[in-house]
């Protein structure tokens, strides 16, 4: 069987056990969210027929139907993007994650990529200049920040930049009173508001700086390096264009990583920043107790970090023939 048949497989294989999971918890656990639903409503007079009416039209789930025949149609209702209704907002959990998706991407992708691309380059610079001022104080840096949680920065960054200072909003995700367009008031708006979630996850982000110097010590010790070296390049372009553009390669795979695991991490940081993203609402769904926003909300994310692992799976021979189809480890 094909490498690549096999990756889309084990990828369908994740998202189908996620939106089983999703159904095992609403409708086999003990205090199951149906059940809590269905009291919550019968105590706001509700009678109890039209009270699991509206469970079932919540959570695509029918209380009476036996199970196979409810999980045949959970997961139908599931595969055409129905995710049931959201009890707080009142309106189609769909609805509530497409306005709130693109906004999670804008933050998540310009951290990541930033991120990454800052990485490579200190970590080829550190590695050129092994032993020297820049490369042990950037290693302590990476090293001590590596290990704060980007939350606890956050809230720093909120304290001191948005309400001390006031340099930064300190929640929303676009300006007030501008007609949101492709003008550059809007836009210098929206970068405004999601500066502080993008400086948070920057600051903290020193692992990408040392993988990165380990995989420029290990390109050091080639040929091509020396004949570099006797051509008279200057170290900057030798780091840059030689040991960066080699040592980068096996680090493709750990930034699609990374963006998959800030998906996680958006729940909490989106809080933090009051930015209405995947993560804010699924935090409010938690709060609210609002079951069918926080299991579609569960069900994006996780679909999200697959598709990011699938994607550096399926490319990574690309960009690195010497991986081989077959060789690829992702998924």
């Amino acid at each position: 069987m094909d490498w690549r048949v096999r990756r889309i497989g084990q990828a369908l294989f994740t998202v189908w056990g996620v939106i089983t999971i999703s159904f095992l918890l609403v409708r086999l656990m003990p205090g199951n969210p149906m059940s809590a639903m269905i009291v919550e409503l019968e105590e706001q007079g509700i009678s109890p027929t039209q009270a699991r009416y509206l469970v079932e039209l919540r959570l695509n789930i029918d209380p009476e139907e036996p199970i196979p025949i409810a999980y045949v149609n959970y997961v139908g209702s599931m595969i055409q993007g129905d995710l049931g209704h959201s009890m707080y907002y009142d309106r189609p959990v769909v609805e509530v994650l497409a306005t709130a998706l693109p906004w999670t991407l804008f933050v998540l992708s310009w951290a990541a990529f930033i991120s990454f691309f800052l990485g490579i380059t200190l970590g080829a610079l550190m590695a050129y200049w092994e032993g020297g001022r820049l490369d042990l104080g950037l290693t302590g840096y990476a090293t001590v920040m590596g290990s704060v949680p980007f939350y606890v920065l956050a809230i720093l960054l909120l304290v001191f930049l948005g309400y001390r200072y006031g340099i930064f909003p300190t929640g929303g995700r676009q300006p007030t009173g501008v007609e949101p367009g492709f003008n550059w008031t809007y836009i210098r708006g929206v970068i405004h508001h999601a500066a502080l979630p993008v400086i948070s996850m920057l600051v903290v982000s020193g692992a990408a700086s040392l993988s990165m110097r380990g995989n420029s010590i290990r390109v050091l010790g080639e040929d091509y390096l020396r004949v570099a070296r006797l051509r008279g390049l200057p170290d900057s372009t030798i780091a840059i264009q030689y040991v960066a553009r080699n040592a980068i390669l096996p680090m493709y795979t750990g930034l699609m990583i990374s963006i998959g695991s800030m998906f996680g991490g958006s729940i909490i940081l989106e809080e933090v920043f009051a930015y209405r993203g995947v993560g804010y609402y699924m935090m409010s769904a938690v709060n609210q107790r609002d079951y069918p926003l926080m299991l579609g909300a569960f069900t994006i994310i996780t679909i999200a970090v697959v598709i990011a692992l699938l994607i550096a799976d399926l490319t990574y021979s690309k960009i690195d023939p010497r991986a081989g189809g077959g060789k690829s480890e992702g998924l």
